[in-house]
């Protein structure tokens, strides 16, 4: 799986406003402690859902953590967002043994059913999708995770049925 270059225009512009005051009990916990800048970045994201450009822009001016490290710790680990990603994130598995048993076929079936690629979220942020290295659940192969349920032995029509399923039963 090859991974793309952030280009640095991208994803540093909050699509919607933030309240960033919602960080300021966390920016206080952490204010000024050795090793602060990874669990701030983990608050905020557990606050907002990403890390937004702004909430950077408040943490480093009143912490003093550098802007760039921040932005480098955050692009470095993949637990890190940049954009906000959908209620329901849909992880499949391409792994080696779902890779045989043709998991680009779910893959392919879950893009074309909710018109995205690969780490695109939906335009009214219902879902996420994302191509992962393993899930763990190789006997189950193919498979894909959708929070913390996971599905198995899968053919992209039972993938797009469980996925349509889903939005279904939170409209009702």
């Amino acid at each position: 799986m090859r991974i793309a270059r952030i280009n640095t225009s991208q994803g540093l512009h909050d699509p919607d406003p933030v309240d960033l005051g919602l960080i300021d009990a966390l920016i206080r916990k952490y204010k000024g402690k050795k090793g602060n800048m990874i669990p701030l970045l983990q608050g905020t994201q557990d606050i907002y859902g990403y890390l937004p450009r702004m909430a950077f822009e408040k943490i480093a001016s009143e912490t003093g953590l550098n802007l760039s490290e921040m932005f480098g710790v955050a692009t470095f680990y993949s637990q890190f967002r940049l954009k906000p990603v959908g209620k329901h994130i849909i992880k499949v598995c391409h792994g080696t043994a779902c890779h045989v048993q043709n998991a680009k076929e779910i893959s392919e079936a879950i893009e074309e059913s909710l018109k995205i690629k690969d780490g695109e979220t939906t335009e009214d942020r219902f879902y996420t999708l994302e191509s992962v290295a393993c899930l763990g659940c190789c006997s189950l192969a193919p498979v894909m995770m959708i929070g913390d349920q996971t599905y198995g032995k899968l053919t992209g029509n039972e993938a797009t049925k469980i996925i349509k399923n889903i939005r279904i039963s939170e409209s009702n």
